[in-house]
């Protein structure tokens, strides 16, 4: 077994902003000259999270709706109570929920993904930053 690690860095806006990554995950995994195993993605943030979703634009509303609604930004939440200037809470309450990475299969080279599946960021956070991931690609 061989390990491959890449780090991206990806500038994002905030707010449930959805980035779609597969393009530089596949190159990831093409530069790896690996055949067959898994790709880790994991963002290196507590305000992030990695996903699979079918990537089109109501989808990408429907995400913003329902972490509204699931943990709203204007919530008395503690950390913002207890940390002043903060204001992320909710920011902090999603990245928990939808976790920090996601592994995908991959054999022939190529990503194991089903027709619609796209591999996203979503950025949970209340400001525009970079946000770094690893691609850690496992096979032979």
């Amino acid at each position: 077994m061989s390990v491959h690690t890449i780090s991206l860095a990806i500038h994002m806006k905030g707010d449930t902003q959805v980035d779609n990554i597969t393009k530089s995950v596949a190159d990831a995994l093409a530069g790896s000259d690996l055949k067959a195993g898994i790709v880790t993605v994991f963002v290196k943030h507590t305000t992030a999270s990695v996903m699979i979703i079918e990537d089109e634009p109501g989808i990408r509303a429907d995400t913003k709706t329902f972490w509204d609604c699931l943990v709203p930004p204007d919530h008395r939440w503690q950390h913002n109570t207890v940390n002043p200037g903060e204001d992320n809470g909710h920011s902090h309450l999603r990245g928990q929920l939808q976790g920090p990475s996601v592994t995908i299969p991959f054999a022939d080279g190529a990503l194991l993904l089903g027709t619609w599946q796209q591999l996203v960021v979503v950025d949970f956070d209340t400001r525009a930053r970079t946000r770094e991931l690893v691609v850690q690609v496992l096979g032979e």
